[in-house]
């Protein structure tokens, strides 16, 4: 069975946030230590998206991929804070690991880019983490260019590169 994409629910938020979880540590465990991806637990996790959902939900879209009545995906879109009101920010597409390759992050993109084409924006940006290889070869695909600036965050203990990409919607 394909999935299928739907608007998220408030229900949705704790099960988001297990994903995302399952998904940073999945993705980042190859150049990220043990250590860093430990925390925040997956209950933590739903609870900083329930957080987020109640001060963004008016502003932001958090689009989930459902399989058999599982989320296994999910996209959250919003305005760009660093930019004017032409660019929307893709702030996150996250899989369950076992989907990796099975397009459903190529249609969460796609769905992303036709959110913000909609709401007028003329150009997307997303933040990427540098050593994450598999995806910035995922957003390259995509059509997404790295602008040339980056930044450090952390991630736990870890303290990790991000490069900005940008692509027109």
């Amino acid at each position: 069975m394909t999935a299928t994409l739907r608007p998220a629910t408030e229900g949705d938020l704790m099960g988001v946030g297990a994903l995302h979880q399952r998904s940073r540590v999945a993705a980042y465990s190859p150049f990220l230590p043990a250590e860093a991806l430990a925390d925040p637990t997956p209950e933590a996790m739903g609870g900083y998206w329930t957080e987020r959902w109640h001060w963004e939900s008016d502003t932001h879209r958090l689009t989930v991929a459902e399989r058999d009545g599982s989320v296994v995906g999910f996209s959250y879109l919003g305005p760009d804070d660093e930019d004017d009101l032409t660019t929307g920010l893709l702030n996150a597409i996250h899989l369950d690991p076992a989907e990796q390759g099975r397009g459903v992050g190529r249609a969460l993109m796609v769905d992303a880019l036709d959110a913000m084409r909609t709401r007028g924006w003329r150009r997307a940006v997303l933040w990427v983490l540098r050593d994450n290889a598999h995806a910035r070869a995922f957003y390259e695909r995509g059509g997404w260019t790295p602008t040339g600036i980056e930044r450090e965050e952390h991630i736990g203990t870890a303290l990790v590169r991000q490069l900005r990409l940008t692509r027109p919607v």
